[in-house]
């Protein structure tokens, strides 16, 4: 490595980026906010699951209570109703009351592109 790129910023104490100062600003500018970037990072951790990601495939058919989704998915209620509690507290879910029987469904098409995406990706 040359002496330059080693060279340290003696005003701001850090190293001198290889960037313009320009290409630096514009970087700054559009890099999304400490805010957005743990929202973004809290949404993606949904995916880190297969429980939840099997709920959310399952959800993108039809909408289906509980019972429906424990007999699908071979799981224990408690499993699938702590993991749809997690889902509907982030907004990826919405229910739907008919009598008895709450019905779940995705809230937004975009959880089902999101999933696509992800399939796509990984050559599925």
């Amino acid at each position: 490595m040359s002496d330059s790129m080693e060279s340290v910023n003696r005003s701001s104490g850090r190293e001198t980026l290889l960037l313009s100062d320009h290409d630096e600003n514009v970087i700054k500018y559009y890099l999304p906010k400490n805010e957005i970037v743990a929202d973004m990072a809290d949404f993606f951790s949904v995916f880190s699951d297969a429980t939840r990601v099997k709920i959310l495939s399952s959800l993108c058919i039809t909408e289906m209570c509980v019972t429906d989704l424990c007999a699908m998915l071979g799981e224990r209620q408690s499993t699938v109703s702590h993991q749809l509690a997690f889902l509907r507290s982030l907004r990826l879910v919405k229910t739907r009351r008919i009598g008895k029987i709450i019905r779940y469904s995705l809230a937004s098409p975009y959880v089902m592109k999101v999933l696509e995406l992800g399939t796509k990706f990984l050559g599925y």
